[in-house]
């Protein structure tokens, strides 16, 4: 009966995140709002069925009631995420908060069963991550003079940087983390952003080729002491960061192709120099050639792949815990395996999701600064999730990042909260805008209106008859010249008897006139006589 259970269980969750997915974009051809917001309540749905699903089986295979109060504080957490955000700030994109909450919960189901302990550490620090992210966008909305300290943002990216390169510990080769007060903390995941922010200001004027000289070399310095720590998966993504925002900002390909072969020669400069890039790119090349030592952890991966398939194998049917540091570098690997590879393009797609909103976000915002800020975080987001999974199914060499809001890491949870907290503030700045436009367009027709209620001249002037001066003869939304005979283009005569709409009968009985009131006879309109 368990067995059955397991085996129906990771079809029931495939389809609900196959569902989850395929909503990711069907919600951008929906024009009405009530369909939106029904279709972001089905995901919602979804997210907790799947979740729901996830966790009666971790507690079948562990058995402890702590996982169902651990399963319960998870739903209120989320549920308190998804109510807050749509409360406190109801211009808010709920499709990257939803798709925030599913990776979240997809990261909560698979390091629990990877690792139970390390789950409660990742769901305390994403509940305090959540507090923090929680009052950044009003931060991004109010405080504009942040757009012009883009030189304090670029001395302190690079003095947190220069902390790691002299005092941060070792990690597999890279000097990565800083301890103080028994907290252990990553400052290159909070550089990231420091680094978006200074390259956004330094770029928003490049005008000429001196700007972005200076924005050049200074994105350079926190790519060598990255590469001086040993950090190149955080190295390739500042870079890839600065290609895309300096193309978005000069609109110049030969920025980026110039960029693009500095890169080139960087990285084979990289390989002679560092005996670690080196053990990194052989291992890619062939896994298989020194498969216990240098190829072990890129083979285990492709292993996990393998085994399994389009389906997966199932929750605790697989073992991907033999793959080390599984939980970090290599999370993809045992999602696919005991999730299925479906699964695993469904959460891809979802990833895509976010980038475009991020991406869609910026280039329809009209402040040049917050744009390229959109942009840069949007394309240090895609940049980690391609490098993560690109290392994991051997497409690039292994880099040792983490894949966003999924991998175990606090560091990387909290720079990434912070991260879709800052693109909510720039949405809702872009909805303030849209407002603002509305609003002005509404104002102006209504001064027009107000112009043409005031006897302003319409078809025709005022002061001038289309027939003579001395006619009298009515503006397309005007007045008479003469106060007794004041008819609007459909309105009727003042004096009483003489009808002068635009396609009724005559000034004098027994005279037509024509669909603008004028008479077919002589301008003094002496009755019976012919004009």
């Amino acid at each position: 009966m368990i067995s059955l259970l397991y085996q129906v269980s990771r079809y029931l969750i495939i389809i609900l995140m196959a569902l989850y997915t395929l909503q990711c974009y069907t919600v951008f051809r929906r024009k009405d709002e009530e369909a939106r917001q029904y279709l972001f309540l089905r995901q919602n749905m979804l997210m907790f069925f799947m979740h729901f699903v996830a966790y009666a089986l971790i507690y079948i295979q562990s058995g402890e009631f702590e996982v169902i109060l651990f399963y319960g504080a998870q739903v209120l957490y989320l549920l308190f995420t998804l109510i807050l955000f749509r409360v406190i700030y109801p211009m808010a994109s709920r499709l990257l908060i939803n798709n925030m909450c599913m990776l979240l919960s997809i990261g909560f189901i698979m390091i629990a069963r990877l690792d139970y302990d390390e789950c409660v550490k990742q769901f305390i620090i994403a509940v305090a991550a959540t507090v923090l992210a929680l009052l950044i966008p009003v931060i991004i909305r109010k405080l504009r003079f942040i757009t012009k300290m883009y030189y304090a943002y670029t001395l302190l990216g690079i003095g947190l940087l220069g902390l790691v390169a002299v005092a941060a510990q070792t990690t597999y080769g890279s000097k990565l983390s800083i301890s103080i007060g028994g907290f252990t903390f990553q400052p290159s995941e909070f550089v990231k952003i420091v680094y978006v922010f200074a390259i956004a200001g330094l770029l928003q004027h490049a005008k000429d080729f001196k700007r972005v000289a200076v924005a050049t070399a200074l994105a350079a310095v926190h790519v060598l002491i990255l590469v001086v720590s040993k950090d190149l998966g955080s190295a390739v993504i500042f870079f890839i960061t600065y290609l895309v925002m300096v193309f978005i900002a000069t609109k110049n390909p030969f920025y980026t192709l110039a960029g693009i072969l500095a890169g080139s020669v960087g990285g084979v400069g990289a390989y002679f120099l560092f005996s670690h890039v080196r053990t990194r790119v052989q291992a890619w090349l062939d896994p298989f050639a020194d498969y216990q030592v240098k190829g072990y952890q890129v083979a285990q991966a492709l292993f996990s792949i393998a085994a399994g398939g389009w389906f997966g194998t199932g929750l605790y049917q697989g073992s991907p815990t033999a793959i080390p540091v599984v939980e970090q570098d290599m999370i993809f690997a045992a999602i696919v395996e005991e999730l299925g590879g479906i699964f695993g393009i469904c959460l891809i797609l979802v990833c895509m999701s976010c980038f475009i909103m991020f991406v869609n976000i910026g280039m329809q915002l009209t402040n040049r600064y917050y744009r390229l800020v959109a942009v840069g975080l949007g394309t240090t987001y895609a940049a980690q999730v391609f490098l993560t999974i690109g290392g994991t199914i051997k497409l690039i060499p292994l880099t040792g990042v983490t894949l966003p809001l999924v991998s175990y890491g606090g560091s990387s949870v909290l720079s990434t909260l912070i991260m879709f907290a800052i693109v909510q503030g720039l949405y809702m700045l872009r909805n303030d805008e849209e407002a603002g436009r509305e609003e002005k367009e509404a104002k102006r027709l209504a001064k027009e209106q107000q112009k043409r209620m005031n006897g302003q001249p319409g078809r025709y002037p005022r002061q001038a008859s289309y027939y003579g001066p001395g006619m009298g003869y009515p503006g397309a939304y005007g007045q008479d010249r003469y106060p007794e005979q004041n008819a609007g283009a459909y309105g009727t005569n003042r004096v009483p008897g003489q009808n002068t709409g635009a396609y009724v009968s005559d000034r004098n009985d027994g005279q037509n006139m024509d669909a603008y009131g004028a008479s077919y006879y002589s301008s003094e309109f002496t009755q019976g006589t012919k004009g």
